[in-house]
């Protein structure tokens, strides 16, 4: 063994024999315990970040539950992330002087996809570096053909069910980046904002907004106020600044009256709890801000000004007028705004598809609540249990280019939508040729909640003989494979692993959408760790200066102790503190790890001589004196291997309730401090000197601290124990 571990001479040259002998391709072994994890798809557009290397906790499972002999899949694949990649594909765009503008949009289209093919690869390779077991061979792209296929046939069979509608209803829409989003997707930022009061004919009203006026079509105040009971019902004429106008005055329960007078204007255009105000009480909606973010042409003399241009020009005048009461600097408000540009959306009418929610979560809350999916850590489960709860119906529909577009094609003869998953060639209502595809493309998030069952069904593995899956047999009509295939023996998949932000975003929408795609939950157990911050629990970014590159670690440090820096210590859930100075604590580790090795082999090498002349040593008349020394050392043998009886006794059970920190804790605990500082240090002598039995002992618990130290530390465990067992040997081989 060299006299120091030099991962960047090993990891790279292990990984490709890893791969090369195939022990991560998982095969149907009916006579083995299927284990499957499907990696949460990373965005195809970029290189990694820090967060995808906790990707660590899916390889500690599958490494661990292939030492268990289980037969296991870690099925890999990339997301083509609509919005996200268009948005990054315009900053590049802008880089060169240019614009999605600047293109139709299958040139759009085209561009990204060779941008994002050109990246993809990349990332790929950045998996393999960081030493994840993942079947390539298996491996899936959001957009193929056929994961394609199935997300179009989900789709038809939601709306055939009546799951999937289509309405004009109020959208979270950014101006900039010219898309809508669904509810999830918003960031609710606390301003202050001015709050103008107004006078409106004999009230006296406050608003933040005072530019959506025009497009007021009733002014509510709450059925339980007496200042206004008078007027419910009754209508009242308003001088606007372009003119006069009468209002009808109407109450709902939705108005607080401790907010400004307790009169409010009702605006459904432009406002969420105005437009349900406006469907309870049959109220007209005028549009006067546009999909551009400028005032429209029902706005007089404003047309044309952006929202806040036209609010201070709206103000000045109200003034001039005599109209603005007053105007209240501090009032706090929580205002949405896009989580990508971060400037403020507009609540804008438009129409799009959207998921009605209800009858799927029902099902989904009834899985986790019958724990036929468990969730760890546990507190959890009462978190998904709320969303679960409270979600509003999904808007699916985005206004981007880059992306699935939604198989949803209009009828201009009959003025109707139809659905067809395989691209007409004639209208299914009237039968001519008269019909255009809906422009928009599914939100991301409806396409990724198939991904565990459509990367399983468009797998062309179905028996141990390899007989290959006919792509036919997933029709239009069904979703369910043949009983023999690859999907019905990995699925439901057994762990869902992912940050526990992105629990209502994804893993929710997974368990909805693929219960009622499959007739089974997408998974059996989800495992949620927790966000990773800078040594001060501060959120990285790269405006801040906190960032850490992943591969900038592994090509400093080694994998390994990247790896087990990002678990070490953590608890499960919870934000993690990470800093160079732990990655550097745990390369000492590995270093520690090679030493250990690197004694125990160096004696190893010369037992043969040693052995003989201890054998006539111990034979002689002289052995009483030796006797005391005899009997300490069989006691610290007998207590090392009681000792490692327990600790490997704890591991397992660590391992299976998903506490893998205090799992790594316990073996980085006994492998330091307890097998090297201490039993090393009481046998050297008696090693040393060529006691077999001793040197036995060390070499047989070490190799088994090797074994469950790989799944956490998986490179040099291996190259340790291809020194003791041969070139060709490896951990990936044995078992625990």
């Amino acid at each position: 063994m060299d006299p120091k571990y030099q991962p960047q001479q090993i990891e790279e040259k292990l990984y490709r024999e890893w791969e090369e002998k195939g022990y991560f391709k998982a095969n149907i072994n009916k006579k083995k315990k299927p284990f499957s994890i499907i990696l949460p798809p990373p965005n195809a557009n970029a290189d990694l970040h820090l967060g995808h290397a906790m990707y660590v906790v899916e390889d500690i499972m599958i490494r661990y539950h292939k030492l268990l002999g289980d037969e296991v899949l870690w099925l890999p694949g990339a997301d083509h992330a609509g919005f996200e990649t268009q948005f990054v594909f315009e900053n590049h765009l802008k880089k060169e002087g240019k614009s999605r503008f600047d293109f139709d949009r299958d040139s759009l289209f085209k561009i990204i996809w060779e941008f994002v093919w050109q990246n993809r690869g990349n990332m790929e390779d950045q998996l393999r570096k960081l030493g994840f077991a993942l079947d390539w061979g298996k491996k899936k792209f959001s957009m193929d053909e056929d994961i394609v296929k199935i997300i179009y046939q989900t789709f038809k069979k939601l709306h055939d069910q009546g799951l999937v509608y289509r309405e004009k209803r109020l959208v979270n829409y950014c101006t900039f980046c010219g898309t809508s989003f669904s509810d999830l997707e918003v960031i609710y930022k606390e301003k202050i904002s001015p709050l103008y009061y107004m006078k409106y004919g004999p009230f006296t009203l406050a608003t933040t907004r005072p530019e959506t006026k025009f497009g007021d079509t009733a002014v509510v105040v709450n059925p339980k106020d007496k200042r206004y009971k008078k007027w419910i019902g009754k209508e009242i004429e308003v001088e606007g600044l372009t003119g006069k106008f009468k209002l009808k005055v109407v109450s709902d329960e939705s108005v607080d009256p401790k907010f400004g007078t307790g009169v409010v204007k009702v605006t459904p255009a432009h406002d969420f709890t105005d437009f349900e105000t406006s469907r309870r009480h049959n109220l007209e909606m005028k549009q006067v801000i546009g999909f551009d973010g400028k005032l429209n042409e029902l706005t007089g003399i404003y047309q044309g000004l952006y929202v806040n241009q036209a609010r201070t020009k709206i103000v000045e005048d109200l003034k001039k007028k005599g109209l603005l009461v007053k105007i209240k600097e501090d009032y706090k408000n929580r205002v949405g705004t896009c989580y990508k540009c971060g400037r403020v959306l507009e609540p804008l009418p438009k129409e799009q598809w959207f998921v009605k929610i209800r009858p799927l979560a029902d099902k989904a809350k009834k899985l986790v609540n019958e724990e036929k999916i468990k969730i760890y850590p546990r507190r959890f489960k009462k978190i998904l249990i709320w969303w679960l709860d409270n979600f509003r119906d999904w808007n699916i529909s985005r206004q981007v280019v880059w992306g699935i577009r939604i198989p949803a094609y209009f009828c201009q003869l009959k003025k109707q939508w139809f659905i067809e998953p395989i691209p007409p060639k004639r209208c299914t209502i009237c039968g001519g040729q008269d019909f255009k595809q809906d422009e928009d493309t599914f939100d991301t998030w409806f396409s990724s909640a198939q991904w565990p069952f459509a990367t399983l069904m468009t797998q062309n593995v179905i028996a141990s003989d390899s007989e290959a899956i006919s792509k036919k047999e997933i029709t239009s009509s069904s979703l369910t494979p043949r009983n023999d295939s690859f999907f019905n023996y990995f699925y439901p998949t057994t762990v869902m692993e992912t940050g526990y932000d992105i629990l209502p975003w994804w893993v929710a929408r997974m368990i909805m959408i693929g219960y009622f795609a499959t007739g089974k939950p997408p998974f059996k157990n989800i495992f949620l760790h927790g966000l990773i911050r800078d040594k001060d629990g501060k959120k990285m970014s790269k405006s801040k200066g906190n960032v850490i590159n992943p591969m900038d670690m592994v090509d400093k440090y080694g994998a390994d102790a990247l790896r087990s820096a990002l678990i070490f210590g953590a608890k499960e859930g919870n934000d993690l503190s990470f800093s160079e100075e732990k990655v550097i604590g745990m390369r000492n580790f590995t270093n520690k790890i090679w030493n250990i090795g690197r004694f125990i082999w160096m004696n190893h090498s010369v037992i043969p001589t040693k052995s003989r002349l201890a054998g006539r040593v111990e034979g002689s008349k002289q052995k009483d004196s030796s006797t005391p020394l005899r009997s300490a050392r069989n006691d610290t043998l007998r207590q090392l291997q009681k000792e490692f009886k327990e600790e490997k006794k704890k591991y397992l059970k660590l391992m299976d309730s998903y506490r893998f920190s205090q799992a790594l804790g316990l073996v980085y605990e006994f492998l330091w401090h307890r097998f090297a500082d201490y039993y090393i240090e009481q046998l050297k002598d008696e090693v040393i000197h060529g006691n077999i039995e001793a040197l036995k002992t060390l070499r047989e618990v070490y190799l088994e601290n090797l074994k469950m130290l790989h799944p956490f530390i998986p490179f040099v465990s291996d190259a340790v124990w291809k020194v003791f067992k041969g070139e060709r040997s490896s951990i990936l081989s044995e078992k625990l």
